[in-house]
C-alpha cells in the first residue's frame, strides 16, 4: 500500500458524524493526553502509533489505531485518507538517534515516496526543523494540514512560577541565566533545547540523544554533585512540533544524576502531569521554576 499514488483530490469517504483528527503518537505520555482531550470533546481519533515508541494503550482510546513502521510517509498518507482525515497532529517524543543506526535506509523500502523525501528534502538540512517542515509540506500536497496539538489541551502548558516547595538558591539562579541565553541560542541554531549547567560553567548540551540523557551525561561529570537544567522554547517556536517537554521521567533522570533545578519557559512548555512531577520534585528536594522572559542579567 505504501508505494501507491494518491490523488490529493481523490474522493473520501462520506463522513456522518464529527470530523476526525489524526495523530502521529510517539512515546510518552504526550500522546494519551492528547487522546482523552479528543473523547471527552467528542473528537473521534484515527492513530498511527510508531512502533517501538507509542503506548499500546492508544489502542482503546482512538476509534482507529494501526501500527507503523519508523519510515513509512505513503502508509501514513494513505491510512489518514482513506479514514477521510483532513487534520493532523504529532505528540510525543521520536527517538531521534534511530535516524543515525546503520541500514536505516532499508527500513525506507518499498516506501519510495519516504525514500524521494529522505533523499532530496530532508538531507539538505538534516536537522529537527527542516525535516518536520518538509514532512509538514508533504502532507499538505495530500489535503492533510498540521495542526498543534495544545489546540485540544492548552492546559498543559506551564504557568510562570516557582512549582514547588524549594526555591533556587541565588548560585544557582546565575546558573539559570547563564544557561537560558545558551539554550535560547542552541534552539536558534536548531541544535537542542536543553543545557546543563554548573557553577557558571557547561556541563552538557542537548542534542540528538534527548533531554534525559543528556541529563544522565551531565550527572557523570559533574560526579553526581548537583547541576542546574534550563529547558526553553527555540526563539521562532513552531507550535505544532517539538514543543519542550517536561515530566515525572524528567524529575526521575534529574534525581538519578543528581540535577537540583530545572528551570524551564512559562508558555511555552508543556508540563505532562504537573501535580504528580511537581510533587516528586519536592520529594526529592529538586527546584522547579517556570519563567516567563529570560531572567534579568
Amino acid at each position: 500500500m505504501t508505494g501507491l499514488r494518491l490523488n490529493p483530490f481523490a474522493a473520501r469517504p462520506p463522513r456522518t458524524g464529527p470530523e476526525p483528527v489524526g495523530l502521529l503518537a510517539c512515546a510518552g505520555r504526550f500522546p494519551i493526553i492528547f487522546a482523552e482531550k479528543a473523547r471527552e470533546a467528542g473528537v473521534p481519533v484515527v492513530c498511527l502509533g510508531v512502533r517501538g515508541m507509542a503506548d499500546p494503550v492508544l489502542k482503546d482510546l482512538c476509534a482507529e489505531f494501526r501500527w507503523m513502521p519508523r519510515a513509512s510517509l505513503g502508509f501514513m498518507i494513505h491510512t489518514f485518507r482513506r479514514a477521510g482525515v483532513r487534520r493532523f497532529t504529532m505528540a510525543g517524543k521520536f527517538h531521534k538517534h534511530q535516524l543515525l543506526k546503520p541500514w536505516m535506509l532499508v527500513r525506507f523500502l518499498p516506501d519510495w515516496r519516504m525514500l524521494r523525501f529522505w533523499f532530496f528534502g530532508s538531507r539538505r538540512a538534516n536537522n529537527d526543523d527542516s525535516i518536520l517542515l518538509g514532512l509538514i509540506q508533504e502532507f499538505r500536497s495530500h489535503g492533510l494540514d498540521c495542526v498543534s496539538p495544545l489546540e485540544l489541551c492548552p492546559e498543559l502548558l506551564v504557568r510562570e512560577g516557582l512549582l514547588t516547595r524549594r526555591r533556587p538558591t541565588a548560585n544557582e539562579e546565575l546558573d539559570i541565566r547563564v544557561g537560558w541565553a545558551l539554550a535560547r541560542e542552541m534552539g536558534r541554531l536548531d541544535v537542542g533545547q536543553s543545557v546543563m549547567i554548573r557553577n557558571r560553567a557547561v556541563v552538557a548540551v542537548e542534542a540528538i540523544e534527548g533531554t534525559d540523557r543528556a541529563i544522565l551525561r551531565a550527572g557523570e561529570l559533574c560526579g553526581g554533585t548537583g547541576f542546574v537544567v534550563v529547558k526553553v522554547a527555540k526563539p521562532a517556536q513552531d507550535m505544532r512540533f517539538d514543543v519542550p517537554t517536561v515530566g515525572v521521567q524528567t524529575i526521575e533522570s534529574m534525581r538519578a544524576a543528581g540535577g537540583k533545578v530545572l528551570a524551564i519557559e512559562a508558555g511555552k512548555t508543556i508540563l505532562i502531569d504537573e501535580a504528580e512531577t511537581v510533587a516528586l520534585a519536592d520529594r526529592y528536594g529538586i527546584a522547579v521554576t517556570a519563567l516567563a522572559e529570560s531572567p534579568p542579567g
